[in-house]
């Protein structure tokens, strides 16, 4: 078996994930545990660590954390870079938590943070994927879309983030779905044949009016009363709004006309590369764990 010579670890808030690196760059293992940030008072972060990984590693082992358990609630807080945020310097402003086994030597990255008056914004953990997209994709400029619970629209010009926008739209989709009047709306088979006819027309809805998003998520309601619409047709709708009125707002970021980054799952890679494609622009898909062990060997390198 190949020897461990240093183990990356994303630490989410709901799920904890760490792979073993080997000299060549290689994997020499992949774990995980749903010991999330969200799940953790600040002393069990150590247990927690050693438990997942302790016996997975021999000698003294650098841990390269990145996520939330850099939180003001998690394990040590991981202060903020100011953008411009260079992404060549996230390993220099790392912090050392204590507590953890002697063999492990952990180092959690910071996340970011956008100070200027009324555009006040933060993240943590899509840094860390951000400079894996410049480590997979070097001297890349421009516009990356990281589609989520709480997507973040940011800028890259040399490496630095210059400017980022976060949207609620994942969890304006629970939020809409389970506890509003909406909710009446989706009781039965949500992923259904008429699915992606609502995710088309929930599109085309927001790409074109997203400022009328308040009075276009209503008709998930009215389509079921008057339309006999069922919840694979609302649950396709309502996702494909809050999709469309995202990237219908964000326009004006997609002017360079290159093709843009999309970092997430496969399923929001190909929603939201429908969506944009709608509109003229091109992307391309790259898998956000594949990022995050990208950037979390960058920052090592560092």
């Amino acid at each position: 078996m190949a020897t461990t010579e240093w183990v990356a670890v994303d630490w989410g808030t709901s799920n904890l994930r760490a792979w073993g690196i080997g000299a060549d760059g290689a994997q020499t293992f992949a774990v995980s545990s749903d010991k999330g940030m969200g799940k953790l008072s600040q002393p069990e972060f150590p247990g927690v660590l050693d438990a997942l990984i302790g016996e997975k590693v021999r000698g003294a082992t650098d841990v390269v954390i990145c996520g939330m358990a850099g939180a003001r609630q998690g394990w040590m807080e991981a202060p903020y870079l100011n953008t411009p945020a260079d992404l060549t310097a996230l390993l220099a402003s790392a912090v050392s938590p204590g507590g953890a086994s002697a063999n492990l030597r952990p180092r959690i990255l910071p996340g970011v943070c956008q100070r200027t008056q009324g555009q006040e914004d933060v993240m943590r953990g899509e840094e860390t994927q951000l400079l894996g997209l410049l480590h997979l994709r070097p001297g890349f400029d421009g516009a990356v879309i990281l589609p989520g619970t709480h997507s973040k629209w940011v800028e890259l010009r040399g490496g630095r983030i210059v400017r980022f926008q976060s949207a609620m739209t994942g969890e304006m989709y629970e939020v809409l779905s389970q506890h509003s009047v909406l909710r009446h709306s989706f009781a039965g088979e949500t992923n259904g044949p008429e699915t992606e006819a609502g995710v088309a027309e929930g599109l085309a809805a927001g790409l074109e009016h997203p400022e009328l998003l308040s009075s276009l998520a209503f008709r998930t309601r009215s389509a079921l009363l008057l339309s006999k619409k069922g919840a694979d047709w609302c649950s396709g709708y309502l996702s494909g709004l809050l999709v469309g009125t995202e990237i219908g707002g964000h326009r004006d970021w997609l002017a360079s006309g290159q093709p843009v980054p999309l970092i997430g799952s496969a399923r929001f890679g190909r929603l939201y590369g429908a969506a944009l494609k709608q509109i003229g622009v091109e992307s391309f898909a790259l898998d956000a764990t594949e990022a995050t062990i990208a950037g979390l060997k960058a920052a090592r390198a560092q």
